[in-house]
């Protein structure tokens, strides 16, 4: 039972990334369907249709919460750090429809899902960027910085265009496909800027916060999977693999340290950044017929398997004890000397 009398005023949007974990896990595993046979696709199926589910409970929850608790809505529109949440609405259609289309399920509403996705991350990215551009009351007293907002969130919002291509190709919108992939790769260098000098410059983020750096992970691996999908050299797709294995080995070093703490919803941020670099190195290795990759790859899939059941786990757990649901501890503003 909830610690909390009200429980779902505290569920904001950050609650659709167990659904971006889930399904980029599914895509891992059907990407592995050439090596591992037919029990892969298996669990990719039973994996998805673990993330439809999650995602019908989430959007359910979130219409109740909307009507009962608008104020709370409004809040996490306001936040620094909740309001790019709102972008993992869309991808996680986006990703849904990925998985129809690759295990040839319900196609016409995969289709409308990716439409639906496509047009809401293109609305979100446009919303959350507007911020940037809003008059701000930085100097009043009560006023929060706008370095507050930045943070490996805003990958959601804003990079997380490049997600459309996995699905919009195979739909034949590989124009508009393009357009988000676009957008997505122009702002990819902007945003790890904008992070890189907000740590430098203004201070760390909130430890609470601090798993999330795992997302500078997501950008290479999906966008090394765009660039197999629309068909383009694989070398090119070999190159970006790089990027996010320096990723993946420049924040997993600090592993230890960003985990050292309670359980929270950011620990998910984990999970569909790693899940993506393992489905691009299943792929990766089919297309360039690597025989280090065909090692690496398995290897990724069963740490990437093992790392979201335990995320999946310790989430049962907290919310049966009500530590999840529950309001967000509020975490001092450390400036840089």
């Amino acid at each position: 039972m909830s610690a909390h009398p009200t429980p779902l005023k505290f569920l904001h949007p950050g609650w659709f990334t167990p659904v971006m974990g889930l399904t980029g896990l599914a895509l891992a595993w059907h990407a592995a369907t050439p090596v591992l046979g037919d029990w892969a696709t298996g669990a990719a199926l039973a994996i998805g249709a673990l993330a439809c589910a999650v995602l019908l409970a989430v959007l359910v929850a979130s219409a109740l919460r909307w009507h009962r608790h608008p104020e709370a809505v409004a809040e996490d529109l306001r936040h620094p750090v909740r309001h790019a949440f709102i972008a993992a609405l869309p991808v996680s259609l986006l990703l849904v429809a990925t998985w129809l289309q690759s295990m040839a399920l319900a196609q016409p509403l995969a289709h409308a899902l990716w439409w639906v996705g496509s047009l809401g991350q293109l609305t979100v990215t446009v919303w959350a960027l507007g911020k940037w551009l809003a008059p701000t009351t930085a100097h009043a007293p009560d006023a929060q910085s706008l370095w507050n907002g930045v943070t490996p969130v805003l990958y959601i919002p804003v990079v997380g265009n490049v997600v459309a291509p996995l699905a919009g190709v195979g739909f034949e919108h590989a124009m508009w496909s393009a357009v988000h992939f676009g957008i997505g790769v122009f702002f990819w260098p902007v945003v790890f800027t904008l992070l890189v000098a907000r740590r430098l410059a203004h201070g760390p983020i909130p430890p609470r916060l601090h798993p999330t750096w795992f997302i500078s992970l997501a950008p290479a691996a999906v966008v090394g999977l765009s660039v197999l999908r629309f068909g383009w050299p694989p070398g090119v797709a070999a190159a970006v693999w790089g990027v996010g294995l320096f990723m993946l080995a420049w924040v997993g070093t600090q592993a230890r340290r960003f985990f050292a703490q309670p359980f929270g919803l950011p620990f998910w941020a984990v999970s569909f950044p790693l899940a993506a670099f393992t489905a691009l190195s299943f792929k990766l290795a089919a297309a360039l017929a690597l025989p280090v990759l065909h090692a690496v790859a398995p290897v990724l899939l069963a740490l990437t398997s093992v790392i979201i059941v335990a995320l999946a786990l310790a989430t049962v757990k907290g919310l049966r004890h009500g530590t999840l649901l529950a309001p967000e501890p509020v975490a001092p503003v450390v400036t840089a000397p």
